[in-house]
């Protein structure tokens, strides 16, 4: 008697196995064939409905996402020059300006912060003359501002002709409790809606936007996780799909049509 194929022996199991059996049986087919085995993920510490901190990781040492941002002014520390402004304080300013650096400004929304030097909403910001700043330093902000058009349409109108904008913001992210309870927290961003915002003021080939992030660093920041938590070297691998923090530069051209 020739032996039988495998596929007549499939078709004499599936006529004795009863149908709940069956189905079982393809479930932990499909099981096995991904790794890790479905049902078999391990979340370890992170197995939980809470975050691990509420403070983005403040609070237990640097913040995940600024490994990204603090890279990207690192890149084009050049760009940090002349006059600049820079939004609630000048910590970047000196940081990454350095000796290249001949006035510094803090713009803040409201009175308070004694490191402002200008108190202006930057959707108007009227008592800014134009033309003022060769590098503005806008780091996690936009985010908060419910009018992103006037607030761009403005920092391309204080910008000397030349001059650098240099921006991030979340692509992922919790909110942020303290600022949605204060002044909005509104908006999050991919690669695609920051080109366009931006080409609506500045010319598309003096824009540079990028994402950096993966699904790690994704899982990291949610939880508040800090940069002392992690290897940081897991926050280099990018994942077009995981845009954890984006970033722009971009040039008001020295001569406009």
């Amino acid at each position: 008697m020739a032996r039988p194929t495998l596929q007549l022996l499939k078709e004499k199991v599936k006529s004795i196995l009863p149908p709940d059996l069956r189905r079982w049986a393809r479930f932990q087919q499909h099981r096995i064939r991904v790794w890790p085995p479905v049902g078999m993920v391990r979340f370890g510490g992170l197995n939980r409905a809470t975050p691990v901190s509420r403070a983005f990781g403040f609070d237990r040492g640097h913040c995940l996402d600024r490994y990204y941002i603090e890279d990207f002014l690192a890149a084009y520390a050049s760009d940090i020059r002349g006059s600049v402004l820079e939004i609630a304080d000048d910590e970047y300013t000196r940081r990454f300006g350095k000796d290249r650096v001949e006035q510094s400004s803090v713009l803040y929304i409201s009175g308070g912060n004694p490191k402002a030097t200008i108190v202006a909403d930057l959707t108007s910001a009227d008592n800014i003359l134009p033309n003022s700043f060769d590098c503005i330093i806008l780091t996690q902000t936009l985010q908060f501002i419910y009018d992103t058009r006037a607030a761009i349409e403005t920092l391309h109108r204080v910008l000397k002709p030349g001059g650098v904008l240099l921006a991030t913001f979340p692509g992922i992210s919790q909110i942020s409790r303290y600022d949605m309870d204060r002044w909005g927290d509104y908006w999050r961003f991919t690669t695609l809606s920051a080109q366009r915002l931006f080409e609506e003021q500045f010319p598309a080939s003096s824009i540079t936007v990028r994402a950096r992030g993966n699904v790690f660093a994704a899982i990291a920041l949610l939880h508040g996780l800090a940069q002392e938590d992690i290897d940081v070297r897991k926050l280099e691998y990018h994942d077009p799909d995981y845009e954890v923090i984006i970033t722009v530069r971009a040039v008001r051209p020295s001569i406009e049509s």
